[in-house]
């Protein structure tokens, strides 16, 4: 049976009531809600290789640079709890805004290279705030191996860095970008797109991995009539993000 637990001091509760071969296989999935199948992708692989799951929903405030898209973020609680029993899943960690930032914010963890590239240039305090609630979950959770998708690669990339800077024992695992038929890479945003936004929005994927470069591949973009935030081709990758509409959309591929 699923547990719902709002507390950090519930979670290590549970944790320490836990055998010590089920304390040492823990996975660990964080997210912040509406929940799609690339999370549900998470979870599968976290419950083949762990004997216990957890999914920590929490909209984390601080790495929302625009107030207009931390209001607008899809909240759909019933529905991913529907998720969350069908994987079976341990626990569910869904804590407020005031239990896990009871110093207000006042502690930060700070990357001072990547996080200031790509996203970070369009989206100021966007990683700190992120950096510091996976932090926090990890201190919480502690877990063995936590799942992350590669759609987010900077993310990641920077969580994998704030793990070995900081000694941490946990396995990031990274999850293969999952992708509609289409190729729209799936996003909790993507159901802000209107339909005929929805209908193109497949284009960014294709553009993404049939451009010769970066700048035709932003040609191609900004031909939609879409606002372009980066193109760039970093070591085997290539990161896009762009604004459909009013839904900015990130995806990368290798290439």
């Amino acid at each position: 049976m699923i547990r719902i637990l709002k507390t950090p001091q519930e979670l290590q509760s549970w944790r320490q009531e836990l055998s010590e071969t089920d304390r040492n296989s823990v996975g660990f999935v964080p997210t912040m809600g509406a929940l799609h199948a690339g999370h549900a992708s998470l979870i599968e692989l976290s419950k083949a290789q762990n004997r216990k799951t957890v999914l920590s929903i929490f909209v984390n405030p601080t790495q929302f640079n625009d107030p207009k898209d931390f209001a607008n973020y899809p909240i759909t609680w019933e529905k991913d709890l529907a998720l969350a029993k069908s994987f079976d899943v341990d626990v569910i960690f869904a804590p407020t805004k005031d239990l896990m930032y009871p110093d207000g914010y006042l502690y930060k963890i700070s990357e001072s290279a990547l996080s200031k590239e790509l996203c970070g240039l369009n989206r100021p305090g966007h990683f700190e705030g992120m950096l510091t609630v996976v932090m926090k979950l990890f201190q919480v959770v502690q877990p063995t191996r936590a799942y992350f998708g590669e759609k987010d690669f900077q993310q990641l990339s920077l969580i994998q860095g704030m793990v070995k800077a900081f000694f941490l024992p946990i396995q990031v695992v990274p999850v293969a970008t999952l992708r509609e038929s289409d190729g729209l890479a799936m996003s909790s945003r993507n159901v802000h797109l209107s339909a005929n936004e929805r209908e193109k929005a497949p284009l960014i994927y294709h553009f993404l991995k049939a451009g010769p470069d970066a700048l035709t591949v932003r040609k191609n973009l900004e031909a939609q009539g879409w606002n372009v935030d980066y193109v760039v081709d970093r070591g085997n990758r290539r990161f896009v993000a762009v604004h459909v509409g009013s839904v900015r959309l990130i995806d990368n591929v290798e290439i």
